[in-house]
């Protein structure tokens, strides 16, 4: 999942990747049925991705089967704690966008978090803020003791519901102008994904957001065909079928290939819904503005 990756975007960069090495080294492991979780590591720069040997080592020398990536273009300071994704325990969470006057709404905002999310929120941006509420709505009140559990995607979509409609409210409590918010969220557990593509206005359209479930086969350098394999040609290393590569979902703000029929937009306030397995389902928002 990448947002905002766009070259322009200047501004930070983070990066969670999930496995299940620490959660191996846990004395307990009952927050998943007894079961290892898959557990973020989370990687932040103010510099640009290019110019940052320490990213580079780790993008080589590393691989997951849950990534959410982030490109920051600032409206507000340039510091590693404002760098998306934001984690809390296992879930992680980045947005782009923006809250309307968020500054005017911020310490209203605050009021509705459990005291854990909001100790948890290092920076000073309105996206950390959503993180926060969305993992109040959450995690059976926001207490710090539930960050490691997992819960039903259904679940997931009703968090962040509660938390977009609670940013409209909150505005609309306050008598100002309700001028619309720029929503496209994404959050994960390391095993279910879920994105939102909102914007509450009538007619004006939320950021793009495109999902992919075939793209991952042509940006995949670790199999034989990829464009820049230096065997490529070669009798013993003909490109693998399709079907070789197994399922997987892709979700960014713009198509990563130049092949725009592998992408589909996600329709204005839809929310994309990925399960453990990877099958994907799309279903409507249910805010009211």
């Amino acid at each position: 999942m990448t947002l905002r990756n766009r070259l322009f975007n200047t501004d930070g960069l983070g990066v969670a990747w999930y496995s299940t090495t620490r959660s191996e080294f846990l004395e307990s492991k009952d927050h998943d049925d007894g079961q290892v979780v898959p557990l973020p590591s989370l990687y932040k720069t103010i510099q640009p991705p290019n110019n940052d040997p320490n990213f580079l080592s780790i993008c080589q020398n590393n691989s997951s089967l849950c990534v959410l990536s982030h490109i920051r273009m600032s409206t507000s300071v340039v510091t590693n704690y404002n760098n998306h994704p934001f984690v809390f325990g296992r879930h992680s969470f980045m947005h782009n966008g923006l809250i309307e006057d968020f500054v005017s709404i911020k310490r209203e905002l605050a009021l509705l978090m459990h005291e854990d999310c909001f100790a948890n929120v290092k920076g000073t941006t309105d996206s950390e803020t959503v993180a926060a509420l969305y993992i109040t709505h959450l995690c059976d009140g926001g207490s710090k003791a539930n960050w490691l559990k997992s819960y039903p995607l259904k679940d997931m979509k009703i968090a962040l519901e509660k938390t977009v409609q609670a940013i409209i409210d909150v505005r609309k409590k306050q008598g100002g102008d309700t001028g619309p918010n720029d929503l496209n969220l994404a959050t994960t557990d390391g095993k279910q994904l879920l994105t939102f593509r909102f914007r509450n206005h009538p007619t004006e359209q939320p950021p793009s957001l495109y999902y992919s479930t075939t793209a991952g086969v042509r940006l995949n350098r670790k199999y034989p065909g990829h464009p820049n394999d230096d065997s490529l040609g070669k009798e013993e290393n003909k490109a693998m079928e399709r079907s070789e590569h197994g399922a997987h979902v892709i979700v960014s703000s713009e198509p990563t290939t130049h092949l725009v029929s592998e992408w589909k937009l996600i329709g204005k306030n839809e929310a994309v819904m990925v399960d453990s397995a990877s099958n994907l389902t799309i279903e409507k928002i249910n805010v009211s503005f």
